[in-house]
């Protein structure tokens, strides 16, 4: 990730509209920004939520609120709570999240 040309600027996130993505069980909703090729997003997982795909997309992501899982393509399984993050290159292990009780997410990617 390059970051550049990107003045100063303040997110209200409560004020941007959320789109919804539908996983397998439950819905994401996600409210969106774009700084040139970095995209940041505020994520809402809803209670019961498993992604619909495997992604091979990098994130920085921090959880928070709530719990989330995450799943690797190759089986391992990490779980993370409010002020836990991971961080993950493109086309590095493909994963997929799930919760049981919801989360709240930033993600920059």
């Amino acid at each position: 990730m390059h970051m550049t040309d990107i003045p100063f600027g303040v997110t209200d996130w409560a004020s941007l509209p959320a789109t919804q993505h539908p996983g397998i069980t439950g819905q994401a909703y996600w409210r969106t920004q774009q700084f040139g090729t970095v995209r940041v997003r505020q994520v809402d997982y809803t209670a019961g939520y498993l992604a619909n795909h495997w992604c091979s997309k990098g994130h920085i992501l921090l959880v928070l609120n709530g719990e989330l899982h995450t799943e690797l393509e190759d089986g391992r399984t990490f779980t993370l709570t409010a002020g836990m993050s991971y961080q993950v290159a493109d086309r590095a292990e493909a994963h997929r999240s799930s919760t049981k009780s919801g989360a709240k997410l930033f993600i920059v990617d």
